[in-house]
């Protein structure tokens, strides 16, 4: 190899590690022209997923079969360094909340909120990935955290596997936000059920910044329905709930103090007054 297409080389070496996926412009901004692109192909350097889009082959492992999307979400993330976050029922399942949903992981749709480039929908089993924008929060990223994926040893790779998801206070909103359409007030409820240890101050936060009056008034539906020890730190009044009636499932009732309709067995299921105060 020529000293000046080791040169060229040396920004994918450094920057793109084994697995990892980068589109062409990307490699084009670390100095790698269009040609040296095809010939690293060739070479069997890159490898081609997608049209404008390659990964450094790892004989370990497969990113564009479909079965690692976590390689493949942690390239948008910490490789292009886009501004995009596992959520939803995806960061709940990651946070150890699985059992409580209905679809298992190797079925469930891939949650990703934020900036997502186009060609991810040309890669294979793209159809898994459900992407949304992060207007349901105006644009903030609060509740975004990072988990260690693999739990290596070196400090560097370590940041490098840091997947960048929703914590259980913003990813239960998150889903609340799928509702009814595409989500099930059977799994809202199972999921709200095992979420004992919610953190208070981050949940008033996450609930000042919503946009959405239905998310809002859904999750003081569910957190009323199962009494964890948080919900006494946060009062409905402090929050922009809306005013007047929401109808939400055709079919339903609606709730006597959030104005929203939700299936019957919400409302039947709930604490009396005197259940809460005494007889």
């Amino acid at each position: 190899m020529t000293p000046q297409r080791q040169e060229r080389l040396k920004p994918l070496l450094d920057d793109l590690p084994p697995g990892y996926v980068a589109d062409a412009a990307w490699l084009v901004a670390r100095g790698i022209d269009r040609k040296s692109i095809l010939q690293y192909a060739q070479r069997g350097w890159l490898e081609k997923l997608a049209r404008g889009v390659y990964h450094r082959p790892d004989t370990h492992r497969d990113v564009g079969g479909g079965d690692d999307w976590r390689r493949l979400v942690l390239s948008l993330q910490r490789v292009m360094g886009l501004e995009v976050h596992v959520g939803g029922r995806t960061a709940l399942s990651l946070h150890g909340f699985e059992h409580y949903l209905s679809l298992g992981a190797e079925t469930a749709p891939l949650y990703l909120y934020g900036v997502v480039p186009s060609w991810l929908a040309r890669l294979p089993n793209a159809d898994r990935f459900e992407t949304r924008t992060l207007t349901l929060f105006g644009g903030s990223r609060t509740g975004v955290d990072g988990i260690d994926n693999e739990k290596q040893s070196s400090p560097s790779q370590r940041r490098l596997n840091e997947l960048m998801v929703s914590t259980p206070e913003r990813a239960i909103l998150e889903l609340l936000n799928e509702l009814p359409a595409d989500e099930s007030f059977h799994n809202a409820d199972m999921v709200f059920e095992g979420l004992a240890n919610l953190r208070p101050r981050l949940l008033e936060t996450l609930l000042k910044e919503c946009r959405s009056v239905k998310v809002k008034r859904l999750f003081f539906v569910f957190a009323d329905q199962h009494d964890h020890a948080w919900r006494q730190y946060l009062d409905p009044d402090d929050f922009d709930l809306g005013s007047g009636p929401r109808a939400l499932v055709e079919g339903g009732r609606l709730h006597p103090r959030y104005d929203i309709t939700v299936p019957p067995e919400l409302i039947d299921n709930m604490q009396s007054p005197e259940s809460e105060d005494g007889p």
